[in-house]
């Protein structure tokens, strides 16, 4: 039923005007509109993403959103030029970027936006 029917991601922010420049500045999303109840931007990929507009925040500990890369190093190099910190997991095998690589050969690093949601770069093997 809704197999060929486009989806729309949505994470929250408390801090709206951060959020934008955080989105739109460092990570090159097109800013598409300021709307009452969230900020819209457009991904590239046909995916709306919508930042919800909350008071209060209470960012979950896994992954919230995420990217398919080509090259994660230079992403990820890129992304700490613009001043992304990347997250280090005591329970994984993460090398100098904080890039893990997966059983299958697949690459994946995670960073927060400035409300500690926590979103992700991955390139999977073989791609």
């Amino acid at each position: 039923m809704l197999e060929n029917q486009p989806i729309i991601a949505f994470i929250a922010t408390k801090n709206p005007p951060v959020s934008r420049r955080f989105y739109e500045d460092v990570l090159g999303l097109r800013f598409v509109a300021d709307e009452p109840a969230a900020l819209i931007f457009d991904t590239g990929e046909g995916v709306m993403l919508r930042v919800q507009k909350v008071d209060a925040l209470h960012p979950h500990p896994f992954t919230s959103l995420g990217w398919v890369v080509e090259d994660i190093r230079v992403t990820v190099e890129a992304l700490k030029k613009g001043g992304v910190r990347f997250e280090k997991y005591e329970f994984l095998s993460q090398d100098d970027l904080g890039i893990w690589t997966t059983p299958d050969g697949s690459s994946v690093a995670w960073f927060k936006d400035p409300d500690g949601n926590v979103l992700s770069l991955t390139a999977f093997a073989g791609a």
